[in-house]
């Protein structure tokens, strides 16, 4: 028997059975790929012939795929439904909230205490004591878990037991990236058109990084509480300087793809009334043609 097994040994996979190896755990893996478990084996980590294997071999089992389409591929077979039950899922493959529900409703109809996890952190920053993993789900499999997780991750978050709330955590912390990747390369743009040095831009990031957690800090807050009154920079004031971003470009002759897709939702919230409002009133308009039916503050 191990103390915990891993499925699933890509690059994330790998580092969080290498962690645990590390930290003298014994450990069980699984690969579709058996090569790809070769240098942990021979870290000390001992080779399932199957997921069944994998599972039977231990109380605990940390599963790590692509997707929750390769991991009910993988554990969705009569093979390893007559080992689940009585055992302990972590799943950390990426997802959704509507996802991770239905993987609880399977995991519960077999008898398996269940937590949803999700990693926020590169296969690099495994093990480290600031390496953040959010988790959700059943308390009873955060408690039997949580002595390997701190392992993985210092900063491990329960969240309690709405098992989406660590994928839509997840999910929120990749939009905001995903502002910044596509912001980061356009303001690179705008730097390259004027001959400027784009790796002054990036250290430069870095030294206002403070001011930009604490922004963010502010418009979580004020959303939550739907005060958006007496804002320092308005929504309007912030539509401006959309509207310069597309001038800049149309000036320069640079490509003006995301100024300009971000440009008419500015506009919409400024119509609607919102121009004199901090600038995250502009959830209001992502509310207004959303089909959500949740209340709002």
């Amino acid at each position: 028997m191990s103390e915990v097994s891993v499925i699933g040994l890509g690059p994330m996979g790998a580092a969080l059975a290498q962690a645990l190896l590390r930290n003298g755990k014994s450990v069980a893996v699984w690969n579709r790929t058996l090569s790809k478990a070769e240098s942990l084996v021979q870290q000390g980590a001992v080779l399932a012939s199957s997921v069944s294997s994998a599972i039977s071999a231990s109380p605990i089992s940390i599963v790590c795929v692509a997707n929750y389409g390769t991991s009910a591929s993988i554990l969705d077979t009569k093979e390893v439904a007559s080992v689940l039950a009585g055992r302990t899922l972590v799943q950390l493959s990426t997802g959704t909230p509507q996802e991770a529900r239905n993987s609880e409703l399977w995991a519960q109809d077999r008898g398996v205490d269940y937590l949803d996890g999700a990693i926020q952190a590169w296969p690099s920053h495994i093990g480290g004591p600031d390496t953040v993993i959010l988790f959700s789900g059943s308390h009873t499999a955060f408690h039997k878990s949580e002595p390997f997780l701190r392992i993985l991750a210092g900063n491990s978050i329960y969240l309690g037991e709405s098992v989406g709330a660590a994928s839509a955590q997840a999910l929120a912390v990749i939009s905001y990236l995903l502002g910044t990747w596509l912001g980061f390369a356009h303001g690179a743009h705008i730097l390259e058109s004027e001959n400027q040095p784009v790796d002054s831009f990036g250290s430069m990031i870095a030294a206002i990084a403070p001011l930009l957690g604490e922004e963010a800090k502010h418009q979580g807050k004020v959303i939550q509480t739907g005060n958006f009154n007496n804002p320092e920079s308005s929504l309007k004031t912030s539509t401006d300087s959309v509207e310069r971003l597309v001038q800049q470009a149309t000036e320069a002759k640079i490509n003006s793809e995301f100024p300009a897709f971000a440009m008419p939702l500015f506009a919409k919230a400024a119509t609607m009334g919102f121009g004199d409002e901090e600038v995250s009133a502009i959830i209001k308009v992502l509310r207004s043609d959303s089909t959500s039916t949740q209340n709002h503050a």
